[in-house]
């Protein structure tokens, strides 16, 4: 007699996977690393935010807050640098995220302060304010064309962010009017030669050193930058707004004085001397 499967074949159940095959599937499925760039990303984000909400703050009226969060912004727009150089995480996706944020924070911000600051009480107001603005967006644009291939040791031309913390700096020293009390046209008297200053000097081939980078060969090269930059960190923590007021107006005068003393060595000939000295060296 004959042996018959009682369960046809086409009715038999497939054999289920191992569910110890499974887990091993399961183990060797890992989430992707996250990547180098996101970590300076981070604070180039918190600087957008700083100066978005700083045009909020100055739409209400609150001028103060508002240029406080200008300079929180310019520590995230350093610390983003440092972390990037210190992470080796430096890309174009970096470089022309920062420059997005910077025209907002340091060009767009401090823009709208100065109008509400005393700029809308002028007949142009709105268009003299938006100067640093649109001279900040040309020289973000140049630098990131010409100067971000080159690694100098000078800016050319006025950063926008020290221009935006030398905006800073005068609304929070002066929002007293007794300052100008004996000008004829108030803090017009001042605002309006002092915008367009800041506006020309970011577009003008004035040097301006650059700050000091957190690597031993910048240390050993210029010491002295570092001394500087942590003198006017201190100036800022005790002394503040006059101690942000004292630091910008030294950098400036930097700049400015490098650039007349160069032209006087041009007026007096020392500067042609000098280069035909170096070409017969060659």
């Amino acid at each position: 007699m004959e042996w018959t499967d009682p369960i046809p074949t086409e009715q038999r159940p497939e054999p289920r996977p191992s569910l110890r095959r499974g887990r091993k599937g399961r183990r060797r499925r890992r989430p992707p690393p996250i990547p180098r760039e996101a970590v300076p990303s981070f604070f180039t984000l918190g600087n957008l935010l700083s100066g978005f909400f700083s045009i909020v703050q100055a739409s209400q009226g609150n001028l103060q807050f508002a240029a406080w969060l200008i300079v929180f912004a310019g520590f995230f727009d350093l610390l983003d640098g440092m972390m990037a150089r210190l992470a080796r995480a430096d890309s174009s996706f970096g470089v022309e995220l920062d420059s997005l944020c910077d025209i907002v924070s340091f060009g767009v911000a401090p823009s709208f302060l100065l109008y509400q600051f005393g700029l809308n009480e002028f007949p142009f107001g709105a268009f003299l304010a938006a100067l640093p603005a649109i001279t900040g967006a040309v020289r973000l644009a140049h630098f990131n064309s010409v100067q971000s291939a080159a690694k100098t040791d000078y800016f050319v031309g006025l950063p926008i962010p020290a221009m935006a913390g030398t905006i800073v700096a005068f609304i929070l020293t002066f929002q007293d009017d007794t300052w100008f009390a004996g000008l004829d046209h108030g803090r017009l008297s001042i605002l309006i030669p002092l915008t367009i200053l800041l506006a020309g000097l970011m577009v003008s081939p004035i040097r301006f050193v650059t700050p000091p980078q957190p690597t031993r060969r910048s240390l050993r090269k210029h010491p002295w930058r570092f001394v500087a930059f942590a003198i006017a960190l201190l100036l800022v923590l005790f002394l503040q707004e006059v101690g942000l007021l004292i630091s910008a107006a030294v950098y400036l005068f930097l700049g400015i004085g490098g650039a007349i003393l160069w032209a006087v060595r041009v007026v007096s000939g020392r500067e042609r001397d000098a280069d035909t000295d170096i070409a017969l060296d060659d």
